[in-house]
């Protein structure tokens, strides 16, 4: 007798349930063809940017002491100088830039040494005295301070920054 009842209360609200379909109306999804390729961001990337995080939470850029930020790839070496506060980039200069490339040379893996990061951040020491920027706060981007973000950081106190 208990089997008939169950029966019975699953047959009801099975009967309820193909009501309350029928009586709303049926959405038809649409096949979406298009498809996004992000790419993965190895554990490598994702320590440098948390530490880069860690780095951004104490220190600011100011108009009277902007931020040097650096950026390392595996080809090119960019430096911004960044006031924060009005959310502006002062000046930029990186390895691709074509006065970089004058004196460094085109080929290819000649942008990737400590001399081409040197020259990178001889430009924008007299980018920035020539604006009238002569202290600044540096940010090594969660890069570890050796090598090319070092030789910026270096070339640009040598033309005349402080930080």
């Amino acid at each position: 007798r208990s089997r008939v009842r169950t029966m019975l209360a699953f047959s009801l609200s099975a009967r309820a349930a193909v009501a309350t379909r029928v009586a709303t109306p049926v959405q038809q999804r649409r096949a979406t063809s298009s498809t996004q390729v992000v790419a993965k961001v190895t554990p490598k990337e994702a320590r440098r940017q948390k530490r880069h995080t860690k780095i951004r939470s104490k220190l600011s850029g100011t108009p009277d002491r902007p931020r040097i930020s650096v950026y390392r790839s595996n080809q090119h070496t960019y430096v911004q100088v960044i006031d924060d506060e009005n959310q502006t980039t002062l000046c930029a200069v990186g390895t691709m830039s074509p006065k970089i490339k004058e004196v460094i040379g085109t080929e290819e893996w000649k942008t990737k040494t400590v001399a081409a990061a040197s020259e990178v951040g001889k430009a924008l020491g007299a980018m920035c005295v020539e604006k009238g920027i002569k202290k600044a706060v540096f940010d090594r981007g969660g890069f570890v301070y050796h090598g090319r973000v070092k030789a910026v950081a270096e070339a640009a106190r040598e033309a005349g920054m402080e930080f």
